[in-house]
């Protein structure tokens, strides 16, 4: 049995390349087994956490009997078909879809399965197939004896990124009647409708302090690059971008460049009225990383003030930053593939955030208790 002093066991799905487990290990948990069918991303697990564990296959090949005992699964499973982004053939999507394989997998552990579950996904799975996506991914939780909290982390508290995701967070537990949540930055007001909405989901909100506040801007995750740095956009391609902004956003620019001192913005390529524009952010943070394929997704950085304005694409040492993942190893794979990764990973520190105030402590009360109320785990009233 776990003891309070043990490394809580991880084993977790869809992997990456391995930013979940950077925020896991902050808070002593010991992850020991993962599995991903992308080859380049392992490239990147391997390289920081080794190959011990590692099982490079479909998730659909996996049983439940292919997973060591351990007291915490983990899924950040493809958010390709709930993304607003993306196809939004919700959970009947072949990727998204695979959710249902991990469930598959806890439901073959029997009484091995963990304690404690937690999945992440994109904020369109709140309103995938009209919320019926979020409803059956926390009933077939419920249904093999989670209850489950649901709330919402972004990135922003913890670094100069603006990356929303939604967290499910289930416990083995007797089941809980409906109740009111409380509307909180963590639980935002879709969540109290959602949960008042189904209340025969078992559905509780555990006590959790309040967020961090990220003292940092765009301006500490920059590379110092120097003008003559063949990544700076050629005059050419600088003419193009400032021709492509709206007035507010050549305002903007313009107010940029007219610093004192040197400043910078993230912009994106967007497309407004059948027409390409880039639109430069307004605040000191970036946008949300994303999985580029293409340069509509991928981010710039621009640098201006004292007159000067340059323009470059955001640098995959800067992707690290971002995710909170400064020093990780890149090594094996190129700048466009180590973007598409990290692009696809989650915030380094979100995690630790929750590990610490939220898994950690399920994980020691459940340890102690074979099937504890859910009063004794701290829930909010």
């Amino acid at each position: 049995m776990l003891t309070c002093s043990s490394q809580p066991r991880v084993a977790e799905f869809f992997a990456g390349i391995g930013l979940v487990r950077e925020g896991l290990k902050a808070e002593g948990f010991n992850v020991v087994f993962s599995n991903d069918v992308d080859a380049v991303k392992r490239t990147v697990y391997v390289a920081n956490h080794g190959a011990v564990g590692f099982s490079l296959r479909d998730v659909r090949e996996l049983t439940g009997d292919d997973i060591p005992d351990i007291e915490l699964a983990a899924a950040s499973f493809p958010c390709t078909d709930v993304s607003l982004a993306g196809t939004r053939a919700g959970l009947d999507g072949k990727e998204s879809g695979l959710v249902w394989e991990f469930q598959r997998i806890l439901q073959e552990m029997g009484a091995r399965k963990p304690p404690v579950v937690v999945l992440e996904n994109v904020p369109g799975l709140a309103t995938s197939n009209n919320g019926d996506d979020l409803h059956a991914t926390i009933g077939n939780l419920n249904g093999m004896g989670y209850a489950c909290d649901l709330l919402v982390l972004d990135a922003r508290r913890f670094v100069p990124q603006s990356r929303s995701r939604i967290f499910v967070v289930g416990w083995l537990s007797e089941p809980c009647g409906p109740q009111l949540y409380p509307v909180s930055e963590i639980r935002p007001a879709w969540i109290a409708r959602f949960v008042e909405r189904n209340p025969q989901l078992s559905l509780q909100s555990l006590n959790l302090p309040p967020l961090p506040n990220c003292a940092h801007t765009i301006a500490d995750i920059v590379e110092n690059l120097p003008p003559d740095n063949h990544a700076w956009w050629d005059e050419e391609r600088l003419g193009k971008f400032c021709n492509s902004l709206s007035p507010i956003q050549s305002e903007r620019l313009a107010r940029l460049r007219d610093s004192d001192e040197q400043r910078w913005a993230t912009a994106y390529r967007r497309t407004r009225g059948g027409k390409a524009m880039w639109e430069i952010r307004g605040d000191e943070i970036s946008g949300c990383l994303r999985t580029g394929k293409g340069g509509s997704s991928r981010q710039a950085l621009v640098e201006a003030g004292q007159g000067d304005v340059k323009v470059r694409w955001m640098t995959a040492r800067e992707y690290c930053r971002l995710q909170g993942a400064p020093d990780l190893n890149l090594a094996g794979i190129t700048e466009n593939q180590a973007r598409f990764a990290l692009g696809d990973a989650v915030c380094v520190p979100a995690v630790s955030w929750l590990a610490r105030n939220c898994l950690k402590p399920l994980v020691v009360t459940l340890s102690n208790e074979k099937m504890p109320m859910i009063s004794k785990i701290g829930c909010e009233e």
